[in-house]
């Protein structure tokens, strides 16, 4: 929906189950319209959408006209979309996942071909005036990058295509059309610090040509699982001349590692997604883990030394309060929030982007996903109210 400043807030639909384009169609129609008529029944809907390859390429073949049809279904439903998720190329739920969610990473021409596709569905779709979106991974994954130099340049040359890609786009359309990059732990640049290295080598190639269409995906679960403070991590990015493409409202475990509190972590164990695991000692210092199973075996073997908090990279409900001694990471997203208060100007498109809903523990749920997303949008609208971003 549109706020006030021209923000706009969607929850983003990776929620659901959907990897070809008609079972994505299909949580449109079940799902997305349901909670339209809950949290906005009168006004146009922002959606924003989740494309997995195969929906993208099925969206997009001129056979059937499926993207015509689809444009015609906003338009009959009053909504609209103003961003995709670009991330997880393949299948995202109901089977592992885990490091596979960022392959095919940006060194194959795959992930070039897929986030251009998306492109051209986000130029069709995006209205006349409102930027269009589409948010991707950092690059790839640490542990696959085993030359920095080539692959690193690989990355580098791919972005640069799909850049001008996307100015071509921007020219042929008049549309403001960005791509973010989503620092998240372990991933290729995680940290603001080398996200900010990355775009420095990234202009050490290109210059700053390509400093309109390319930015970042500030995920607030991300850089709060890495200690950052939203003034810092912010301040960084933008101190660098660094675009924020898009805000994705999420939240992070956070917990004393104690005995109480690891007992209540050990529910949120599952086998589909990457939990990854930073834990902070005294000193300041930081020991990552690269799944919280592997945190929790540390722990209880005493493999590691003991610390003052961990963060877990586990998206729960932005309304919600963890029991068992868990807490969250919402002061971040509070924080990053008073940052558009102030200046609305840096960033139009908030996502909330809670995509556990399959693998919560039931205490975390809150009646049937509509609620639960209903319950975030209540939660959401209010942080916004209080800070003057959105009308009663």
């Amino acid at each position: 929906m549109e706020l006030n400043n021209s923000l706009h807030l969607a929850y983003c639909t990776n929620i659901h189950r959907g990897e070809g384009w008609q079972e994505t169609f299909s949580a449109l129609e079940e799902y997305v319209l349901a909670v339209k008529e809950e949290v906005a029944p009168r006004r146009p809907y922002a959606i924003g959408l989740r494309l997995g390859e195969r929906a993208a390429r099925e969206l997009c073949e001129p056979v059937g006209g499926q993207l015509a049809l689809f444009r015609r279904w906003l338009e009959q439903h009053d909504c609209y979309v103003f961003t995709i998720n670009g991330f997880p190329y393949g299948n995202f739920h109901g089977e592992r996942v885990k490091e596979q969610v960022y392959l095919p990473d940006w060194t194959s021409g795959d992930r070039l071909e897929y986030t251009k596709c998306l492109f051209d569905i986000i130029a069709e779709l995006v209205p006349d005036g409102i930027q269009g979106s589409v948010s991707t991974l950092p690059g790839s994954f640490k542990e696959f990058i085993t030359d920095e130099r080539e692959q690193g340049a690989t990355i580098i040359d791919n972005l640069a295509n799909c850049c001008q890609h996307v100015q071509k786009l921007t020219e042929k359309t008049g549309k403001d059309l960005h791509l973010g990059l989503e620092p998240e732990p372990l991933g290729w640049f995680e940290t603001s610090e080398e996200t900010v290295a990355f775009f420095e080598r990234f202009r050490q190639c290109h210059g700053d040509r390509f400093d309109r269409v390319l930015g970042v995906n500030y995920d607030t679960c991300h850089l709060a699982v890495e200690y950052e403070t939203p003034s810092a991590a912010v301040g960084n990015l933008l101190n660098a001349g660094i675009r924020l493409s898009k805000l994705h409202l999420s939240s992070a475990l956070k917990l004393v590692p104690d005995a109480e509190s690891l007992r209540a972590l050990g529910q949120f164990q599952e086998d589909v997604y990457l939990h990854q695991v930073v834990a902070r000692h005294e000193d300041g210092s930081l020991t990552r883990f690269r799944d919280l199973p592997d945190a929790l075996n540390a722990s209880a073997e005493q493999e590691v030394a003991v610390a003052d908090e961990w963060r877990v990279h586990f998206h729960i409900p932005l309304h919600s309060e963890p029991a068992g001694g868990l807490s969250d990471t919402r002061d971040h997203i509070e924080g990053v929030l008073d940052i558009i208060k102030d200046d609305p100007d840096i960033c139009s498109h908030l996502e909330m982007e809670t995509y556990t809903w399959e693998v919560l523990p039931e205490e975390l749920q809150c009646g049937n996903v509509v609620e639960q997303l209903g319950c975030e949008y209540e939660w959401v609208l209010k942080q916004l109210s209080e800070r003057g971003l959105v009308s009663e």
